[in-house]
């Protein structure tokens, strides 16, 4: 065990000794860089533009625009990044996974790299937890950015906002951090330089996207490079959580009570197998002959296939869904409950027809099917970026 740790720990040390040539360099840097107005600070970026335009890589440019950038940063928020916040920085812009822990500066870090892989002019996504960090982090650190040139938005549910130091908004106008943004369209936002946002956000406006008539309502310009906070959560816990978007389809009918009510007639193990693991529940040969039995048919997948997927769903419903666990009943409702925080979802549905199965298992009043127009995951999402970090 210690050996392996050991390896572990050396192959992380000589991460952070390639990095120290360059936080060197950047440090050594920072005298020259202090001394520039905010003009020319600014024009810095133009001239890294130019510089990528000849050939140059944004590795070549590491040094120079992180002393830039942290000299923005200080004069904007009156924060000085340290040694390990710009090493952490290097590890964002490299794709890779920096753990830093509250408090340690996150958005610092995040925000230096964002700088560097906005040079290139394809944009880049910072994934927020919530909706307020993703206004505040615009506002905060990207007065920052803002300086140096680039357009900082955020995007938050059916709202987006860019930037402006010259607007006032009066709602927040006792919040320095929220004050400053102005209401844009969603195209407005995917276009400016960094896009703050939750991973619904993001994910959601992709499958629209994917369902729009034309190219030109489109909001999303590509996926070049993202940084997701707590990227352990997103990536790992949620990973295959589906992002669904649903549409009502038939009414719901007595289908779903008799199906509930054959499935609960079975015998377990007898009739049908159960994998929590997979969370996948199946019949049996003698499940299957008893409900062939049930519904009088010779073959019950040579029946229409809305009777078998429907049974499946009764199944799963009734063996795989626990009563206040994965939902509760609350006024004749089944709402859903987040596995992960442990509060109710109302107006969540679960799709393929197996919310109507555990209402009809509960016996409350079953609402109309929703048909899946859009699904994708998050890790599927998420891997369509260019470069990924967090």
């Amino acid at each position: 065990m210690f050996g392996f740790l050991g390896k572990f720990l050396d192959s992380n040390e000589k991460e952070l000794s390639r990095f120290r040539p360059l936080v060197e360099r950047i440090n050594s840097l920072e005298e020259s860089v202090s001394k520039l107005s905010d003009e020319k600070l600014a024009e810095k970026t133009e001239a890294f533009r130019q510089r990528l335009k000849g050939g140059e890589t944004l590795d070549d440019l590491l040094p120079e625009a992180c002393a830039v950038i942290r000299e923005a940063i200080k004069r904007s928020v009156g924060e000085r990044a340290f040694d390990v916040q710009l090493m952490a920085a290097m590890a964002l812009h490299e794709g890779k996974i920096a753990e830093q822990k509250t408090g340690e500066g996150k958005t610092l870090s995040a925000t230096i790299a964002a700088y560097l892989n906005a040079l290139p002019q394809k944009g880049v996504h910072i994934v927020t937890v919530n909706d307020y960090l993703a206004r505040r982090d615009a506002g905060w650190y990207g007065v920052a950015l803002h300086r140096l040139g680039l357009t900082v938005a955020s995007i938050i549910h059916e709202q987006a906002f860019q930037l402006d130091p010259e607007h006032i908004d009066e709602a927040h106008k006792d919040d320095e951090r929220l004050m400053h943004l102005r209401l844009i369209t969603r195209q407005q936002a995917y276009l400016c330089d960094v896009l703050y946002g939750t991973n619904n956000e993001f994910g959601f406006d992709y499958l629209r996207d994917n369902m729009r008539a034309n190219l030109s309502d489109m909001v999303q310009r590509g996926h070049f490079f993202a940084i997701v906070d707590e990227v352990d959560s997103i990536l790992i816990d949620e990973a295959r959580t589906p992002l669904i978007i649903s549409a009502p389809a038939e009414e719901g009918t007595e289908k779903y009570y008799q199906f509930a009510k054959l499935i609960q007639r079975l015998h377990p193990s007898a009739d049908y197998t159960v994998d929590e693991k997979l969370r996948t529940a199946n019949l049996t040969e003698t499940g299957i002959v008893k409900i062939e039995q049930w519904l009088h048919v010779d073959n019950l997948y040579e029946k229409d296939f809305d009777t078998v997927h429907h049974i499946e769903e009764a199944l799963k419903a009734n063996v795989l869904f626990q009563k206040d666990r994965d939902y509760v009943v609350k006024d004749g409702q089944v709402i859903i409950v987040d596995e992960f925080t442990g509060r109710l979802m109302p107006g969540r549905r679960y799709s393929e027809g197996l919310h109507q199965a555990i209402e009809a298992k509960e016996g409350a009043p079953i609402q109309r099917e929703s048909r899946t127009l859009a699904t994708i995951s998050f890790q599927n999402y998420f891997r369509m970026y260019e470069k990924l970090a967090g």
